[in-house]
């Protein structure tokens, strides 16, 4: 006998699985149609629907509109309905309409909510900012990603081949910090810039960043590449120790992750010079 489907289950394998997915919840309904209210299903990033929403015109909807979310990162509620009864995108109560040809004539309502892993904080080196900014960052709620020799590393990081970034599959929801702090600087820096992380900050003054950026540019890599860089890592809190200079670092991530600024929309040489 085949398994009971169970909804939750399969949310939480896609949990696991890492991979961003949306689930879609029916609302509410009118007229005859064959989707009840309550009834889920969850929608991967590929198109799959797992669940039942009722026909075929409901589930091209919520595909399209589960595109829409994962791409915002935010929920939508739309309604699914009669084409001759569309009028226009948005229904008076601010709802997202969609067209349905299906012959039950019904209406749809849907609560579609993204979910994607946090995002991803890569942290080169062991220095103590480092491991005070690992500390801090999990708290906060990032995956953070240390190299593999770090002793002790917490239990719930994600080890790293300093060299070789690749197995982490970065995406531009990441961020990077180099905090190797004299420890293969010029390899690190270059990795981090190299990757498709969102930001890459670096623990360093203004004349060692540069130093460095100009190293790199010798070595071949493009000046559009080197001015993702923001050096010295952090706002300007005026910190001293390690746990104070790892909060500026941090804060400093908080707002670009909550702000959704882009790259070329900040100062992204150095401003302060308060880190050797």
């Amino acid at each position: 006998m085949a398994a009971r489907f169970d909804i939750f289950d399969t949310v939480e394998t896609l949990r696991q699985a890492g991979a961003p997915f949306c689930i879609a919840t029916v609302v509410r309904t009118a007229d005859a149609t064959s989707a009840k209210a309550g009834a889920k299903a969850a929608i991967t990033s590929t198109g799959d629907v797992l669940g039942h929403l009722g026909g075929a015109c409901v589930t091209r909807a919520v595909r399209s509109a589960a595109e829409e979310a994962l791409a915002e990162g935010a929920p939508r509620l739309i309604r699914v309905k009669p084409s001759d009864k569309v009028v226009t995108i948005e229904d008076p109560d601010s709802v997202a309409t969609y067209k349905s040809g299906c012959p039950s004539g019904g209406t749809v309502d849907l609560l579609i909510e993204p979910y994607d892993q946090p995002p991803r904080l890569v942290i080169f080196g062991t220095s103590p900012i480092a491991r005070a900014l690992a500390a801090q960052a999990t708290l906060a709620g990032f995956r953070v990603c240390l190299p593999a020799d770090t002793e002790p590393a917490p239990d719930d990081a994600i080890s790293f081949d300093p060299d070789n970034l690749a197995g982490l599959d970065l995406t531009s929801r990441d961020f990077v910090v180099v905090a190797s702090q004299g420890h293969n600087d010029l390899a690190s820096l270059r990795a981090a810039i190299e990757s498709p992380a969102r930001r890459i900050s670096m623990v360093a003054s203004h004349r060692k960043a540069k130093a460095l950026c100009d190293k790199l540019s010798r070595q071949g890599v493009a000046a559009q590449s080197l001015a993702r860089l923001k050096s010295p890592a952090g706002l300007d809190l005026k910190g001293i120790d390690p746990h104070e200079i790892a909060l500026s670092i941090l804060a400093e991530i908080v707002l670009w992750r909550n702000t959704d600024r882009t790259v070329d929309d900040t100062a992204q040489g150095v401003e302060h010079d308060e880190l050797a």
